[in-house]
């Protein structure tokens, strides 16, 4: 491994703990709670990571969907919902840590609905299921790795709920081509093997987006970290 490639590896994970812990402190504090709007939990997340770290600088916008809105995806903007007292959630935050991306995403459960609480548990084990695939799979495309996460929700009794199944994640901000929604994502159509290096030379790093829905309930379940590391 290469200086540069240290230093990225280290500061990805970093950046990453950081934001596990943004989340547990999250659940920590009650701030999920029944009654509170998708903007003004977003508004206090975003409060609480400037408390923690100093964060004010997101490299994409910050997604807080509860009910059917967890059925959307990332590139539309419904209307704002209010959580209620057995309802479902997931975020989806992109903070920047010294300019250092983080790209993490869990599903939380209030109230007891067994169904709900399915669907948080199998997007983990997905995305679990997901890394081992990549793993095993030296020479991995992405769009076969966009058609196994499609599986792993049929496996598990779901719908995949995204367009995409990941994308490239680095230093802010990372490389990126205007206007291109395949080459450097996790997409049916793009067929670039993921460990090609980048155009520095190095080793690209992935996220892997788990995002499962079940349209007839209106709920959807989402988890997503780094998968290359």
């Amino acid at each position: 491994m290469t200086e540069p490639e240290q230093v990225r590896t280290e500061e990805l994970l970093r950046a990453q703990h950081n934001a596990k812990r943004l989340f547990e402190e999250v659940e920590a504090r009650g701030l999920i709670r029944a009654g509170i709007t998708e903007a003004a939990l977003n508004a206090e997340i975003y409060a609480l990571a400037q408390e923690m770290f100093g964060i004010t600088t997101y490299w994409h916008k910050r997604i807080v969907r509860a009910g059917k809105n967890t059925l959307v995806p990332y590139a539309e903007n419904p209307p704002d919902l209010t959580l209620g007292e057995d309802d479902i959630l997931f975020l989806d935050l992109g903070p920047v840590f010294e300019q250092w991306e983080a790209d993490f995403g869990r599903t939380f459960v209030l109230g007891s609905d067994p169904i709900k609480h399915k669907l948080r548990h199998d997007v983990g084990e997905a995305f679990a299921a997901g890394k081992r695939y990549f793993e095993q799979h030296p020479d991995l495309r992405a769009n076969e790795l966009f058609q196994y996460a499609v599986e792993l929700a049929q496996s598990f009794g779901w719908e995949f709920g995204g367009p995409i199944a990941g994308h490239l994640i680095g230093q802010f901000p990372h490389e990126r081509i205007p206007e291109d929604k395949i080459s450097l994502y996790v997409h049916p159509k793009n067929s670039l093997r993921m460990r090609e290096p980048g155009t520095d030379g190095e080793p690209r790093h992935w996220i892997l987006e788990i995002h499962f829905v079940d349209r007839a309930r209106q709920i959807g379940g989402f988890y997503e970290e780094l998968l290359t590391l």
